[in-house]
């Protein structure tokens, strides 16, 4: 299956049932780290996962483990890329070191995407599916990727700080541009979905934390480690609940 449909077919999926999303991100002592989004949609090739066999015709007769960076993937859509904004291409350009994990099994009933790549700083992050949306420019209206990008839009600019002393991870609300109001209209049966799925996020640091500004954070045993969940409908309707400071100790 070339790299584009997969991607396609896999985004496409996680927009038809309720999915766990989880936001991993790990800090070294040197600020470096590495990051990584997971999207578990086994719950839908549980409830169909024959249907979803059908759909996808002869690659489903076998299990599917696939892994290939971003870059490859727009190796093999130059041609369009090269067609984009100046904007469009920067914004594509920020995910060609990402790395994509697509595990598929209908058999297994199982659905797992990861995407994951290295940070020398925590300050270079941003929102792996906002970045990713801008995909939905290299096809059609009617792609699957197109469908991606309408579904994880939430019109907001996402930042993450780490100084040592600090961690913040602070979502700003943007103005929706136009085309992006005439997307909202379809978006109502997204949001039905997505009401049933989750997002966590799971942040390990190197040092203890002292307090954390989300009253509901739990702590590892050894308090360097935070989980923090939910609703995905707070990610798409109100990314700035996402929101929380993390202070270390001295």
């Amino acid at each position: 299956m070339k790299l584009y449909k997969l991607l396609g077919f896999s985004f496409l999926l996680a927009t038809l049932t309720s999915c766990t999303f989880t936001e991993n991100i790990y800090v070294n002592d040197s600020g470096t780290g590495k990051f990584s989004l997971d999207m578990d949609g086994s719950a839908l090739m549980e409830m169909a996962g024959d249907q979803v066999g059908s759909q996808m015709g002869a690659e489903a007769k076998k299990d599917i483990d696939s892994t290939f960076t971003f870059k490859q993937l727009f190796e093999e859509k130059k041609d369009s890329i090269a067609k984009l904004s100046p904007e469009a291409q920067i914004e594509l350009k920020k995910l060609e070191n990402f790395v994509v994990n697509t595990k598929m099994s209908t058999e297994k009933k199982q659905f797992l995407m990861v995407l994951s790549t290295d940070f020398k700083k925590v300050n270079e992050l941003q929102d792996v599916l906002q970045a990713a949306s801008t995909i939905q420019k290299l096809e059609g209206a009617s792609s699957p990727a197109t469908q991606l990008g309408n579904s994880f839009t939430n019109n907001s600019k996402l930042s993450y700080n780490y100084d040592g002393k600090k961690f913040s991870r602070k979502a700003v609300i943007e103005k929706p541009k136009a085309d992006e109001k005439t997307a909202d209209s379809g978006a109502d049966m997204s949001k039905m979905v997505f009401a049933s799925s989750s997002y966590i996020v799971k942040y390990h640091f190197p040092k203890k934390i002292k307090k954390v500004s989300n009253p509901n954070a739990l702590f590892s045993d050894d308090r360097k480690s935070i989980t923090i969940q939910y609703p995905f409908t707070d990610y798409m309707e109100n990314p700035d609940k996402l929101n929380f400071d993390v202070e270390f100790e001295k």
